[in-house]
């Protein structure tokens, strides 16, 4: 036997199947989707609507690809820096290669050769020897007499001054020491680049001039005044040389000398260098003024 509420209830709902619901109206609990519009298919090509990843995770990425990129620049960069660096064709900021310095000796530079060369002109007998001791200096290429005591065979190397001229032939006394160091009367020689490669051409006078100035400015206390006593091209035993001849004045503390008889010689011995020949007597020791000149006209070439 059925209950009335039961047989009511069933036959409720076999007369209204789907009974109407307010619209968007839904119970809950639903598990099924009737009733629910089908969804719209995306349209072509469209990216998928799917949950992407999250924004940490989505920065991560970037700067990963980010930092992947500016690697790779900077190892082509890097590259072509390196073959232009080893191919010679810049360095690495850019710039042009310096020009080649000058490799001159500081006398060519200073003094070039003659851009008119002299005539040629006989070349004058060779002078005779002079007898007696002799200084030999093979690598200036000139011979010139040698004294006896107090003289002494020259054992040092001055190289002072802008143009390194190497004094290592000679004779010499000491005439004082002071708290500076020792004084010293001389007779030095040396050879000088003064001419470019194997040219033998050399402006004397201009050479001879250099010289002065690097003697006067490294072998004498500062400052000191001139008096110019010969200033001349010439011939010394047969060769052409420029010579000047004066003498300095100076003061020193401690240092009795307070002037100084020198000459400086500039000989043309036929090669790129020049020999020179340099002769200093202290003001303390007149007595030995007569050696500057009688060394200057015993210079013979060897």
């Amino acid at each position: 036997m059925t209950h009335p509420y039961l047989k009511w209830c069933s036959l409720e709902f076999m007369s209204d199947p789907v009974a109407p619901r307010p619209t968007g109206s839904w119970g809950s609990g639903m598990v099924t989707a009737i009733g629910v519009p089908p969804p719209k298919p995306p349209p072509p090509g469209a990216p998928p609507t799917g949950p992407g990843p999250d924004g940490p995770r989505r920065r991560r990425r970037q700067l990963m690809l980010f930092g992947g990129l500016a690697a790779a620049i900077l190892a082509v960069g890097l590259t072509v820096i390196l073959v232009l660096a080893l191919s010679g064709g810049g360095d690495s900021l850019g710039r042009r290669a310096d020009k080649p310095t000058d490799v001159r000796p500081p006398l060519a530079q200073a003094c070039p050769a003659p851009t008119v060369v002299p005539s040629e002109a006989p070349t004058p007998p060779a002078a005779p020897p002079v007898p007696g001791p002799r200084t030999v200096d093979d690598h200036a290429g000139i011979s010139y007499r040698a004294y006896g005591a107090p003289w002494q065979r020259w054992d040092e190397v001055w190289r002072a001054g802008t143009l390194r001229v190497q004094y290592r032939v000679g004779q010499h006394f000491i005439t004082e020491n002071y708290p500076g160091g020792q004084y010293h009367a001389s007779i030095l020689s040396a050879a000088v680049p003064a001419a470019d490669n194997d040219a033998v051409t050399l402006d004397l006078q201009c050479v001879g001039r250099q010289v002065v100035s690097d003697v006067r400015a490294e072998y004498y206390p500062q400052p000191n005044t001139l008096d110019r006593l010969r200033d001349e091209l010439t011939t010394l035993g047969g060769r052409p040389a420029w010579v000047s001849e004066f003498r300095l004045h100076f003061q020193e503390p401690g240092l009795s000398a307070t002037d100084e008889l020198s000459a400086v010689a500039v000989i043309d011995v036929g090669r790129p260098a020049a020999a020179v020949l340099y002769v200093s007597i202290p003001g303390t020791h007149r007595q030995f003024d007569h050696v500057v000149d009688e060394v200057l006209a015993s210079v013979r070439p060897v």
